[in-house]
């Protein structure tokens, strides 16, 4: 059945973890797709007092979804605005940074690290025969140094990647996103969107497409990619004219930054799988009646893998890859203001930071 299975995968990688500010659990599923293209992240020690998760939802290969999982984190932490408290601007820049990385030698080499071997097999024996003047050191690594080779010129991957990042640092909750991967905050009951999915049809993303030269056919970017944001894609990003922002797709992330405060219950990073089965709220609501008999983080998300796992391909829906981080917050918080002036300010849709009403999936 082309991109399905006949019988889905559903054996699922599944962890909890926590410190004195979160818990936190996960869980992901392949499901009827032929291969897992999700990736994640969740350091809730990211430094001594800051929590990092990341959902990464690749879309025609994983290789860029693993990419991400493995290098944005660190990349947030190298950068001088991170050291200046600022990380905002060093989440921005780190999903930049992401598609700088993957060109080049250096690019492609780890590029087919992270791959398939049978899918790249050319490519990875080039690899194997051929290594970077100098040896791998540290130094090379920590400052992915320019190398000479036979794929100099690699303009980066043609798959993509979506990103959805939450930072959590003492009150203040930090959410980037490119793609339509979703976070979602619960405070008292209700659900609130704190990213916006990016598909070519909002306004916004139609007027940089069309300015870039491109065009949206059937709700597709050049009537190919169903989303306006991504990391990796090149191909839509190759207009040496236009800043890495201004490109037909653009890496560039929505940053949104919210205080904490009592009434905040638990928050969701989850790719596009879930969001097709479940409205922002009716995930929140299912969450809230599974805490009420399960402890274990990992478990809810699996239960809600297994609620949106389609019973046939029929449809389409339920049948993508399911991956979920589900955060709760550890009370008290401790907040600058008490926790009704921060829930009015948040909720109002005319304020900073904005948080969005539950939307439909």
């Amino acid at each position: 059945m082309g991109i399905y299975l006949s019988t889905p995968k559903t054996e699922k990688f599944s962890e909890d973890g926590e410190n004195d500010r979160v818990r936190y659990g996960l869980s992901s599923m392949q499901g009827w797709r032929a291969t897992m293209e999700d990736a994640h992240a969740a350091y809730p020690d990211l430094d001594a007092s800051t929590s990092f998760f990341g959902v990464y939802d690749g879309h025609g290969g994983k290789v860029v979804a693993k990419f991400c999982a493995k290098y944005v984190h660190q990349q947030v932490l190298k950068h001088e605005a991170y050291a200046a408290g600022d990380i905002g601007t060093s989440l921005q820049e780190a999903f930049f940074r992401m598609d700088e990385m993957m060109r080049g030698q250096r690019g492609w080499r780890e590029l087919a690290i992270l791959g398939d071997k049978l899918n790249k097999f050319t490519g990875m024996i080039e690899g194997l025969i051929w290594s970077p003047r100098g040896g791998d050191s540290n130094d090379q690594v920590d400052n992915w140094a320019f190398e000479e080779g036979p794929h100099s010129d690699f303009p980066g991957p043609t798959s993509g990647s979506t990103a959805c990042v939450a930072v959590i640092r003492n009150n203040q909750l930090i959410v980037a996103n490119a793609g339509d991967s979703r976070c979602v905050i619960s405070r008292k009951g209700q659900a609130y969107n704190l990213s916006k999915d990016h598909k070519p049809d909002l306004e916004v993303e139609k007027e940089r497409i069309l300015k870039a030269g491109g065009f949206i056919h059937a709700g597709r970017v050049n009537g190919s990619l169903n989303l306006a944001r991504a990391i990796g894609d090149m191909e839509f990003k190759q207009n040496k004219f236009l800043s890495a922002e201004k490109q037909i797709v653009t890496a560039n992330p929505d940053i949104n930054t919210v205080e904490l405060c009592d009434d905040d219950e638990f928050m969701v990073l989850a790719c596009d799988g879930i969001w097709d089965c479940m409205s922002s709220q009716t995930l929140v609501d299912f969450i809230h009646e599974q805490l009420k008999s399960e402890s274990k983080l990992s478990v809810v998300c699996e239960r809600v893998l297994d609620k949106c796992l389609a019973p046939s391909t029929a449809t389409g829906e339920g049948c993508d890859n399911m991956t979920m981080i589900l955060v709760q917050f550890k009370k008290p918080i401790k907040s600058t203001s008490s926790a009704e002036e921060q829930s009015s300010n948040s909720e109002s849709t005319e304020t900073e930071p904005k948080l969005e009403g539950n939307a439909e999936k």
